[in-house]
């Protein structure tokens, strides 16, 4: 019964907001579990007034009730939806605190840098690209950095890249040829 009333809630608050011209998206309405109170969850890019808002809607549902304004994040765990990697979005699913994501992640990672691709469907970087950030340091710290000389089997070269997954570690022979072999084959030669 509480879900046809949200609904229900929703609608009218739409129609309320638009009457009011008020610059808010309304994401969704939660009665409490005895219905004496009504929360409105709404996004805005600025501050917006709405104790007229309020006193309207007190008026027409009377009971008590509250906006609360969320970001990008919360309101895309309210829709819901999924990820590109096919599953329910982990914010929805089971994440109970957002934990601080950056662009320094996705460049560890060796992503690319592209917003399309490395934003989730709050608009924000992935929420995932924390998960492995700390496992990818690990691994990257066990390569050797671009440009140190090493010593291989097949003589001198200089380090190009690595692949921290794999731990294998792409060379340049002085010949020019580049070849990738496992970490375990590449010995470094100077600092």
């Amino acid at each position: 019964e509480f879900e046809r009333k949200e609904l229900e809630a929703l609608t009218e608050c739409g129609k309320i907001i638009t009457t009011l011209n008020l610059p808010m998206k309304l994401i969704s309405a939660d009665y409490n579990l005895d219905g004496s109170r009504l929360i409105f969850f709404f996004s805005a890019d600025e501050r917006v007034d709405f104790r007229e808002l309020v006193r309207e809607l007190t008026k027409l549902f009377k009971t008590r009730v509250e906006l609360r304004q969320v970001g990008p994040r919360d309101q895309a765990k309210l829709i819901g939806g999924f990820g590109r990697c096919g599953r329910p979005l982990c914010c929805m699913s089971y994440l109970s605190e957002f934990s601080p994501v950056s662009i320094r992640m996705a460049k560890e990672q060796g992503l690319s840098l592209n917003p399309m691709r490395i934003s989730g469907v709050c608009g924000r970087l992935l929420c995932c690209l924390g998960y492995e950030g700390e496992q990818y340091r690990v691994m990257k710290g066990k390569l050797p950095k671009e440009g140190q000389r090493v010593s291989i089997p097949m003589g001198i070269a200089s380090v190009v890249g690595g692949n921290p997954l794999k731990e294998t570690v792409l060379v340049e022979l002085e010949s020019g040829a580049r070849v990738e072999l496992p970490l375990s084959e590449v010995t470094i030669i100077d600092h």
